[in-house]
């Protein structure tokens, strides 16, 4: 575990800053540059169901079979460590980092993710992984489930289709997908997300909203930045001042 940069704010390392919101608003990118800034850990925790995606593909169990999932998840293991760009994701003690971003991962990571025997066991994972403090951490349901007294929350959101566009840019030169799939795909997670029985999508009631729909990613980045600063001058003991002495009488 490396330590913060000199030059970094100093916040102490107990603090749990959540960040959640839909598909593509940019969470991670978010996430790991506050992590950066504010000298804490970055536990991306889409990357934890994505993983479990890739296994249940592997096994060829079906994505729409809660008792199978469940039966899997007992005989998995998922740990993220901190790495200088990303965090490196750990699967049965396999480096899968890099197989874990495509589409038919994604896809499959938001399908697993409904079902509540899938949610409880990796919500004790991510509790586990943060109960030091000392973090941010990002998803669906940080601030509402998984860490419910973190000191900040993030709900970050943006619409649809600005999300969706953003998503697409990140695909490369060569998409094998066209905007407009790109953002049908986006809005249907986004339905499965806010409506699923199990901890829905929403922003926790002591969360701040921040819609970067008309921000570039740097406006963004500061938005949350003051964010976090603003929470932490708010949860700050307050200066303790001299104590006036009365003169002794002659």
């Amino acid at each position: 575990m490396s330590s913060p940069a000199a030059d970094t704010p100093s916040i102490g390392r107990k603090i749990i800053v959540a960040i959640d919101g839909p598909a593509g608003a940019g969470k991670s990118t978010i996430a790991r540059h506050l992590a950066r800034h504010f000298g804490l850990l970055n536990l991306e925790t889409g990357a934890m169901y994505r993983a479990f995606g890739l296994k249940a593909l592997r096994r060829g169990v079906p994505l729409d079979d809660p008792s199978a999932l469940q039966l899997l998840s007992a005989e998995t293991t998922i740990r993220l460590e901190v790495g200088d760009t990303e965090n490196r994701v750990l699967l049965d003690e396999e480096d899968v980092t890099g197989l874990i971003r495509n589409q038919m991962v994604t896809d499959a990571a938001s399908r697993v993710s409904i079902f509540p025997p899938v949610r409880a066991w990796m919500v004790r994972l991510q509790q586990q992984l943060g109960a030091e403090g000392g973090i941010v951490m990002e998803g669906r349901d940080i601030g509402t489930v998984v860490f419910p007294n973190a000191e900040v929350k993030i709900f970050l959101d943006a619409a649809p289709e600005v999300r969706g566009m953003r998503r697409f840019d990140q695909l490369g030169p060569a998409p094998a997908q066209q905007p407009e799939e790109v953002i049908r795909d986006l809005r249907s997670r986004d339905q499965r997300d806010r409506n699923r029985a199990d901890s829905p999508l929403r922003p926790a009631p002591d969360a701040v909203l921040l819609d970067s729909t008309h921000m570039t990613l740097d406006e963004a980045v500061k938005a949350a930045e003051a964010i976090v600063d603003e929470r932490l001058a708010a949860a700050a003991p307050p200066a303790h001042s001299p104590t006036p002495t009365t003169p002794l009488s002659s």
